[in-house]
């Protein structure tokens, strides 16, 4: 068992999460229950998959969690691509989350390499 806190991916990701819910209470509130719902679904399950990867018995299982967690943050990277084009998200803002979903992302793809060796 692994103490989630201490990886560095989980960290960035947790932080990326609180940034998304920062981002998502100004957009309009017919979107509370999809698109909002959504991103902040997709942001949270990120670092909550590598904590319950942490908690299961063995690299095996927390590898599948690893992936999962991929998944959320590339679903993720789609849904703040479309709120951008929706005019939800200034580009700027756009711009700047994608590089931290795309580091990510590749800390995940390393972490998953990783777990396979």
């Amino acid at each position: 068992m692994k103490d989630f806190r201490e990886i560095l991916v989980w960290q960035r990701s947790h932080e990326l999460t609180l940034e998304i819910y920062r981002l998502t209470k100004s957009f309009p509130k017919e979107e509370m229950f999809s698109l909002t719902s959504q991103m902040r679904r997709a942001a949270f399950s990120i670092p909550v998959n590598i904590a319950e990867g942490c908690g299961r018995d063995g690299d095996p299982e927390l590898k599948r969690f690893m992936n999962i967690s991929l998944g959320s943050a590339c679903e993720l990277d789609y849904f703040l691509l479309l709120a951008g084009d929706l005019g939800y998200i200034p580009q700027a803002e756009v711009t700047k989350l994608a590089s931290e979903i795309l580091e990510i992302r590749r800390m995940l793809g390393a972490f998953i390499q990783k777990l396979k060796a």
